[in-house]
């Protein structure tokens, strides 16, 4: 696509006149005309920004903030949950506080009705909303509170207050010191790429039911995962990349 502001500009021998430069009594209409205008456009702009997209039904968990309700794939607001491949620290030692994320949104939203609410859409497509059931009003707040979560405060510091009290209390992912998701993915990202093929470090694997998925750095099967190009099997760059080629996230 060609970018205009990279177009030289172009001289002309006209002297397009302005707005401004008619007079008043000679086209009273284009006054009234230029300020309806642009009251229009600020009411086409307001309604356009309060537009939210609802959906609604049964879930399917990706991982711990991410889950597909019906067709649609859901970012869950606000938070950023351990990856799959993650581990939390402990005192002595680690845990596996994925599968606990992933455990407690399975018991919020497993053979519930969940629906999620929002207005946004992040680089990979997916509809970044609010999600509750009959049960729990807000599945990210709750995620939060029980030290399961972090407050995703880069994007939104709606949570960040409920990090407080499992902080405090020194529970969850606060027991000790842990790296964030966002910072354990870049580490991953980072190490796999400068042995992955032309530093591309996604691996597309199709399995044997021949669903094509796709497994970044911080996945669980990542490590396992062998690729295999004579099977139409492939590595991408980006998870958008994969998306767009037909691959999907693997189900937790």
């Amino acid at each position: 696509m060609i970018d205009i502001t990279d177009l030289p500009r172009m001289q002309s021998s006209v002297a397009y006149p302005k707005i401004g430069d008619f007079h008043s009594r000679t086209f009273p209409f284009i006054r009234k005309l230029s300020a309806a205008l642009v009251v229009a456009a600020i009411s086409v702009i307001t309604i356009q920004s309060a537009q939210s997209e609802t959906v609604t039904g049964s879930a399917v968990i990706v991982d711990g903030d991410t889950i597909w309700v019906g067709s649609e794939e859901v970012r869950v607001y606000g938070i950023d949950a351990p990856e799959t491949a993650q581990r939390c620290q402990l005192p002595k030692g680690v845990w596996d506080c994925s599968k606990a994320a992933i455990g407690a949104l399975a018991a919020m939203t497993d053979g519930k009705t969940v629906n999620c609410v929002g207005n946004e859409r992040d680089r990979y497509g997916r509809l970044i909303a609010r999600c509750s059931t009959d049960d729990v009003p807000d599945v990210g707040a709750k995620l939060v509170a029980s030290g399961l979560a972090w407050a995703f405060v880069r994007y939104s510091p709606d949570y960040s207050a409920l990090e407080k009290k499992p902080r405090a209390m020194r529970i969850g992912i606060w027991q000790s010191r842990t790296q964030p998701p966002w910072e354990y993915r870049a580490r991953r990202w980072s190490t796999a790429a400068q042995i992955s093929s032309e530093g591309c470090p996604i691996k597309g694997n199709i399995n044997a039911k021949g669903e094509k998925i796709y497994h970044a750095p911080w996945s669980r099967h990542y490590a396992k995962t062998v690729i295999e190009p004579s099977k139409g099997e492939r590595w991408f760059c980006s998870e958008a990349e994969a998306r767009a080629a037909g691959w999907r996230a693997p189900y937790r």
